[in-house]
């Protein structure tokens, strides 16, 4: 048996019934490094298979709230820091009901190659809580968030662990959180990032996923064996309205595509003549700053609206025609059932800005039938990238324009597409970016763990 799949059989047989999520995402990578275990025997002698899917250290604590009523509420926190061979730890906090371990831990785990990928000196981590921010006032989030950060305060710092924003975890979040954290530590520095640029925040980093995204899709179109090599004219579905896909629309619509689909946890809008102009405006505002739900959007504009379904299926109940798919909602998202509806939409394109939105089925699918597929740890690497640029500021006491932000943005999302191409060749798998991003994160990583040790 190899090392790899002596390690995978391990963490399928301890993980596999409690964390689920986590033994899809190891598998996912380590499946990908079989090319690697041959040719680079010193990984297995530094034992780097076995410690890498083990996490440093795992924090789970108490968050004990009150509500406007003055009820008293229990919250569970969680910070995973997963491997810091090539940097501090980083990685987004995730407010959402139901969140538990295993999920947290599956992003740390992806968080470590994303990371790397990105070139900057960043190590892999991941936080949150099962706390649900929908419906509650600014006082009771204030209040949920310093108590949060009561604890978390104690294992982060610029040098050590530096959080940012997740799912559920916007610019209000995080102004309460750096400001529990500031007044805890009695110090401003740049051991959160997401901030807004009044208190040290980087320009460019709402919007930095999304748009990431579509310059990374850009960057697979640009060096396709398609003939139709630019985003302009096609017609794209994006998944969910959170912060990823609010930006995603924004760039496809600066880059002349027309994006027909947008939705939440409660349903799905379709909108063939696009959600632009005024129409994304009310769309941006209804998300950002109402937190409504989408709904409005369809009853405003007289559009169809799916009631629970998602992008996915309303694409294989419809047989609705679409070029691109963006899934920027949740894990798994995508199944082999979506993934054959996408093939008979004519979709040519998979780019995904959510954190493995897709199945190991629908994955297969994408590759059967050529479709270009662009993995999470590479396409969604825009936002911690821009964190990473935000760290940078903050050790600097400056701040950079918003078009510097931008044009180091776009170079950063080139440069992971460069190696996760190059690595994808290097290792006899040409052209498929999820081995080569899996390889080419890992052995950076790696590397610096055989550098330093056994620790």
């Amino acid at each position: 048996m190899s090392k790899i799949s002596e390690v995978l059989a391990k963490v399928k047989e301890r993980y596999g019934e409690s964390e689920p999520n986590f033994v899809q995402a190891v598998t996912e990578v380590f499946e990908s490094l079989r090319p690697v275990e041959d040719r680079h025997p010193e990984f297995l002698k530094a034992g780097v298979y076995d410690r890498i899917v083990e996490p440093d250290r795992v924090v789970i604590f108490k968050v004990t709230w009150e509500d406007d009523r003055g009820v008293i509420h229990v919250n569970r926190g969680y910070r995973v820091e997963f491997n810091n061979a090539i940097g501090p730890y980083k990685g987004g906090l995730r407010f959402r009901k139901g969140l538990n371990l295993g999920t947290v831990k599956f992003l740390a785990f992806e968080q470590i190659f994303k990371n790397a990928l990105t070139g900057l000196p960043m190590g892999g981590g991941k936080g949150g809580s099962d706390f649900d921010p929908k419906g509650r006032s600014d006082r009771e989030v204030m209040r949920f968030c310093y108590s949060f950060m009561a604890e978390l305060f104690k294992h982060i710092g610029p040098y050590t662990d530096v959080p940012a924003g997740d799912i559920g975890v916007g610019e209000r979040e995080i102004g309460y959180l750096y400001g529990a954290y500031k007044k805890f530590k009695n110090e401003h520095t740049g051991a959160i990032t997401g901030k807004a640029p009044e208190y040290g925040g980087s320009l460019m980093r709402p919007e930095a996923t999304g748009y990431g995204l579509l310059y990374f899709t850009a960057e697979m179109l640009a060096n396709s064996n398609l003939k139709e090599k630019d985003i302009k004219g096609k017609v794209i579905a994006v998944s969910g309205s959170g912060n990823v896909a609010l930006y995603a629309i924004e760039k496809a619509n600066e880059m002349g595509a027309r994006v027909v689909f947008a939705s939440d946890s409660s349903g799905s809008v379709y909108d063939p003549e696009g959600i632009s102009g005024d129409k994304f405006t009310f769309l941006k505002e209804l998300k950002e700053k109402r937190r409504g739900r989408i709904k409005e959007y369809a009853e405003r504009y007289n559009l169809a609206y799916f009631e629970g379904k998602s992008v996915w299926d309303v694409i294989k109940e419809e047989g609705i025609k679409v070029d691109i798919a963006l899934p920027c909602a949740t894990q798994n998202e995508i199944k082999g059932e979506h993934a054959e509806a996408l093939v008979k939409a004519g979709v040519k394109v998979v780019a995904e800005g959510a954190n493995m939105p897709s199945t190991p089925e629908a994955i297969d699918i994408y590759k059967d039938n050529g479709i270009l597929y662009g993995p999470a740890k590479a396409a969604n690497a825009g936002g911690v990238a821009v964190s990473g640029l935000e760290m940078s500021q903050n050790a600097t006491f400056i701040q950079w324009k918003r078009k510097e932000v931008d044009l180091k943005l776009r170079e950063i999302m080139k440069h992971i597409y460069r190696v996760a191409s190059e690595a994808a060749e290097a290792y006899g798998h040409p052209g498929d970016l999820q081995i080569g991003a899996n390889i080419a994160g890992f052995l950076k990583v790696a590397k610096a763990m055989v550098a330093m040790g056994i620790f």
